[in-house]
């Protein structure tokens, strides 16, 4: 809205030219993020507080996370904020891609706020039934997937049903109507993959700060022909836009992690795991990185694969693998202090990143 308003009167006050440029709006974005949710912090925590919404410890979580008890949660809706208000305010409201983010990040954080008020009033680390969770996300997907496959059909310039994979430039299958179960498939399992990742104080959203910085990177590359073209990236026109909306989940990230380091004073709850999650997963599939996402979320899937193998291992065989999942747990009763597993994770993280990121000129 803002960017409108302003590069309107671009002809009168030329200094307002500038807001044409995808990297200053992009900036403009993540640094208005960044104070929004560090402005809104102490007051929506305050909020929270007082009205009594906080965590409630897993009963069989690790013995040091009960002092933890009582600490404000849903404080994802200081992310959701950040990442939404400054997406309206700077990116070009006339790109379908825009609003397709804006859905995927409120639907997600609807499901997952849901969740978590449900937790508020059952007074337990309960909320929503894992069926039942699982089938919101899934039709959240479905609708994604159904648009992004009938936007393709209209618009193949800008949207396609095929999928690059690394390191094979001349290997791009067209999934066609299958495009909307891999959709489904790419947004729950990101959604999913950070909330198992939410569980230390400023892991999740450590994690998620530094993936959105490199699909901020991937946005701005994805939308450039002249760079796209020299990392054999596919060049998908308007996907700038998806910059904007990257930048602001950085700052987002960055607003928050202010209040969510160790010792946290604010949870993200299930209403910013499952938002962050699921605008990862369909930034992915907006420019057609979804299988990159793997890499760059490296960390995120472990977390999941952990849940995965302790809970089927438990099942087949009676045994478990990890002495708790997800795998930040069990490093926390092997004997590492929780500073030590989220800086050694946050590292972990960087290095998925930067290992995707050198595979652009391997393909």
């Amino acid at each position: 809205m803002l960017f409108h308003l302003l590069y309107a009167f671009r002809h009168e006050f030329s200094l307002l030219n500038v807001t044409r440029y995808i990297t200053f709006r992009t900036a403009v974005a993540s640094l208005t993020a960044f104070l929004l949710v560090l402005i809104l912090g102490p007051w929506v925590i305050a909020r929270l507080r007082s009205s009594q919404i906080g965590q409630y410890i897993r009963e069989d979580g690790p013995e040091a996370h009960r002092s933890k008890a009582g600490t404000p949660t849903m404080g994802g809706l200081l992310i959701l904020a950040g990442i939404l208000i400054p997406t309206m305010l700077w990116s070009d409201l006339t790109n379908r891609k825009v609003w397709l983010l804006l859905f995927a990040t409120s639907a997600f954080g609807a499901v997952g706020f849901a969740d978590d008020y449900l937790k508020v009033v059952k007074r337990r680390n309960l909320g929503l039934t894992i069926r039942r969770k699982l089938l919101a996300q899934i039709v959240i997907g479905l609708v994604l997937g159904v648009m992004i496959y009938l936007l393709a059909g209209q618009d193949p310039a800008r949207y396609s049903t095929h999928v690059i994979f690394p390191f094979f430039k001349n290997f791009v299958p067209d999934l066609g109507l299958f495009y909307i179960l891999f959709a489904v498939l790419v947004v729950v399992g990101a959604s999913d993959a950070v909330n198992f990742t939410d569980g230390l104080d400023g892991l999740a959203i450590g994690s998620m700060l530094i993936a959105a910085v490199a699909f901020t990177g991937l946005a701005y590359l994805s939308g450039h022909a002249v760079f796209s073209n020299y990392l054999d990236l596919l060049f998908i026109p308007g996907s700038g836009e998806v910059t904007v909306f990257c930048g602001a989940m950085v700052g987002s990230s960055m607003g928050f992690l202010w209040w969510n380091c160790y010792p946290a004073r604010v949870f993200m709850g299930d209403v910013g795991s499952l938002s962050l999650g699921g605008a990862l997963g369909t930034v992915a599939l907006l420019i057609k990185q979804e299988l990159l996402l793997v890499s760059v979320g490296g960390l995120f899937v472990l977390e999941a694969l952990s849940v995965i193998l302790q809970i089927s291992s438990f099942k087949l065989t009676g045994k478990r693998i990890f002495r708790m999942a997800p795998l930040h747990h069990h490093f926390e009763l092997v004997g590492w202090k929780e500073p030590q597993v989220i800086i050694r994770f946050w590292i972990l993280a960087s290095i998925f990143a930067l290992l995707s990121l050198t595979t652009l000129k391997l393909r």
